[in-house]
């Protein structure tokens, strides 16, 4: 076993409100149904229990559940940091945060994250590893837009 970590950020401009934006993204079923490889995510207080579908990464997949703990500032700001219950290590988590700005009638969205999982493979496997995560980011990014656009009802 051990820990890989890999990091994007996307931002983009939405037409909806950022009271809006701030409905969806404060939702932990919403944020469920609109992102791949998401099963469920369960609120529990301030921490948001994450349970994801199969992850593919070099021709194996993984299954990780990981606890979020949540700060919201409203309607500026969502910080996520990776914090397991005692009783229960995990083997994947995230940080990082949504930053909302009003722009032009319609909302900015900057999105950062930073993912690290601890996986059966080999550390000389890393740079093949956190290239196929930021893939599987990728297309989670690219999904996730797709149905959060036409969550908020545009095109």
């Amino acid at each position: 076993m051990a820990w890989f970590t890999a990091s994007t950020t996307s931002d983009g401009v939405v037409s909806a409100s950022r009271e809006d934006v701030w409905a969806v993204l404060t939702d932990p079923g919403t944020v469920a149904r609109l992102t791949p490889f998401v099963r469920s995510i369960t609120a529990e207080g301030d921490h948001w229990r994450w349970e994801m579908t199969s992850v593919p990464v070099l021709g194996r997949a993984f299954t990780p559940s990981f606890t979020e703990l949540m700060v919201f500032d409203r309607p500026t700001r969502i910080d996520y940091t990776h914090a397991p219950p005692e009783d229960r290590p995990e083997q994947a988590g995230v940080e990082g945060c949504y930053r909302l700005t009003e722009r032009g009638g319609g909302t900015h969205l900057l999105i950062e994250l930073r993912v690290s999982a601890d996986l059966p493979l080999p550390r000389a496997s890393g740079p093949a590893v956190r290239t196929a995560m930021r893939a599987v980011m990728g297309t989670m990014g690219i999904g996730f837009e797709r149905a959060f656009r036409r969550e908020l009802g545009e095109p």
